[in-house]
């Protein structure tokens, strides 16, 4: 039988695909706008994003990781473009805008090449020849610092927070200098030369009330807690710390049961046994020698009470988080069951004591076995402000264990992104053939990021990047934009505007990255969503409707 006329479906009924050039286009597309949406925050004049959820919740920042997290956003390749961002903040936790603009950049310089008949792998190839180059240019370009020099690590500070929100003012030397004194604290020399910072050490409480100038750094852990029992010690010194993963309370079965009782004396026994059993646990934490208790789980009134008349701290219903970060400052191990309660698994520190801060009460940690923990208490007038203090000292932290891991710097302001330029144009003419085109095209989306920068200053774009590349084909390979004073500068280091190394490269790299994945696509296929089940009406879908959650579409 013939089986012309028949149809063949090989997708689900209800799959949207777009294929070959189109899909290519409409991906380049997706990325492209949200790179246009992030542009406006790249450097010291950045402008903020006001982003609200679906609860109403308002975020206003500048900083693109968290322009991306917050975002919902829907197309696929925006998606990837998230992700790449989001790798960027976890790998160096800085130049997470320049990645998005760049890779967008790129991608639009692609979309030309395109348009020009170019085949998509012969722009890959010339994509990657062109990072490789630039990562090679980056390290020729690059100057070693010394970062024994508080000088050094203040300008790199000074170059990360110049956009953000505390960038300005006495908050900022405050802000600074908290952030040095912290990284300095955790850093561990490495054999090989460099530091390794484990950021996990430095811990960053916030606090409404004051202003950011009542911030202070404290050498040790701060919990948003107070102590459970008034009865209980406020102040204890030369602590010996229980920090428990486990309830101070009888369990309770897991099934509904009741309990019938016909006579009194057997509810009294009952409830005696229970306070025995309550007894017996605080006994057993006495005989250990434990003058604190810090738990992750709840501790019944009752064996408050018996801990206050032993003359125990406790404190209860702390973060999991933190329970780490104590037993890591303190040498504690944490104790899931009292069955395996031992002496030596108890952590130490000279001093735990209840404080109190603005309005409310909390236990500070101080003078920890290991003296590398550290807490930043943030102070701040309201939520919104500490919010982004602390997205603005993460980024400080970050920027500075960079420069820790590898101590080479490169001028800011878009110098060390000229100088690639004008170096891969070079490179382009001796590689030729087709591949000069997307090497030229990649030296191009480069230069976005000066003329961004140009742009925010209220200076003339296309003429700030003919003078850059002018200086820089004279030898001034840190002339850049000076975005505070808006005009060019031959050589920014001058002006303390440095970048680590570290963060450059990896912006390259991720950009490229992303850019390449994008390119590679040739087929979206998007299943069909999953079908809304009926409800009583017409009135019930449109309320439905009104009531959805608030995305960014693209």
């Amino acid at each position: 039988m013939a089986t012309a006329g028949y149809p063949v479906l090989i997708l689900k009924e209800g799959t949207q695909r777009t294929y070959g050039r189109e899909a290519l286009r409409a991906n380049i597309l997706a990325a492209r706008v949200l790179s246009e949406m992030l542009k406006s925050s790249l450097g010291p004049r950045g402008l903020d994003k006001m982003l609200v959820d679906a609860f109403g919740d308002i975020t206003v920042t500048n900083d693109g990781a968290t322009i991306v997290k917050e975002m919902e956003v829907q197309h696929p390749a925006a998606k990837l473009l998230v992700e790449v961002a989001k790798a960027q903040d976890a790998e160096v936790g800085d130049g997470t805008t320049s990645v998005v603009v760049l890779a967008g950049a790129l991608l639009e310089k692609a979309e030309k090449l395109l348009d020009e008949n170019l085949h998509p792998t012969i722009i890959i190839d010339g994509f990657t020849k062109a990072m490789e180059k630039a990562l090679e240019v980056i390290d020729g370009s690059a100057v070693a610092v010394d970062v024994e020099d508080d000088t050094v690590l203040r300008r790199i500070a000074e170059t990360t927070l110049a956009s953000k929100f505390v960038g300005s003012g006495p908050e900022r030397e405050k802000v600074i200098d908290m952030v040095i004194e912290a990284i300095r604290t955790v850093a561990e020399r490495r054999p090989e030369g460099g530091y390794e910072v484990d950021l996990d050490f430095v811990k960053i409480e916030k606090k409404k009330g004051g202003s950011l100038l009542d911030s202070k750094l404290v050498r040790g852990i701060v919990l948003d807690k107070e102590v459970v029992h008034p009865a209980m010690p406020k102040r204890v010194e030369n602590a010996k710390i229980l920090v428990l993963d486990a309830p101070l309370e009888v369990q309770k079965p897991e099934l509904t049961t009741k309990i019938r009782v016909t006579d009194l004396d057997k509810l009294e026994s009952f409830l005696e046994e229970e306070t025995r059993m309550l007894r017996e646990m605080v006994e057993k934490i006495a005989s250990t020698g434990a003058n604190v208790v810090i738990t992750q789980k709840g501790i019944d009134e009752v064996a408050q009470h018996f801990l206050a008349k032993k003359g125990i701290l406790a404190v209860r219903r702390v973060k999991r988080s933190d329970i780490e970060k104590i037993a890591k400052a303190t040498g504690a191990k944490i104790v899931t069951s009292l069955r395996e309660l031992k002496p030596d698994y108890l952590g130490y520190a000279e001093l735990v004591e209840e404080r109190k801060v603005g309005e409310d009460k909390m236990v500070f940690i101080e003078g920890a076995k290991n003296p590398k923990s550290v807490t930043i208490l943030l102070r701040g007038a309201n939520d919104m402000l500490l919010d982004e203090a602390e997205r603005n000292i993460k980024d400080a932290l970050h920027g500075l264990r960079n420069i820790l891991r590898e101590p080479k710097i490169v001028g800011g302001g878009g110098a060390i992104e000229i100088e690639i330029a004008l170096k891969l144009r070079e490179f382009a003419r001796k590689v030729g053939g087709k591949q000069q085109l997307a090497i030229e095209a990649y030296a191009e989306a480069l230069e976005s990021i000066p003329t961004v920068l140009a742009e925010s200053a209220g200076m003339d774009a296309l003429e700030t990047l003919l003078k850059l590349r002018s200086l820089h084909s004279q030898g001034y390979k840190f002339a850049g934009v000076n975005v505070a004073e808006g005009r060019i500068e031959e050589d920014m280091t001058k002006l303390n505007v440095y970048e680590p190394v570290l963060v450059k490269k990896q912006v390259i790299k991720s950009a490229s990255e992303a850019a390449v994945s994008i390119l590679k696509i040739d087929d979206v296929i998007a299943a069909a969503p999953p079908k809304k089940k009926e409800k009583g009406g017409k009135k019930d879908e449109e309320e439905e409707e009104e009531g959805g959650s608030s995305k960014f579409e693209f």
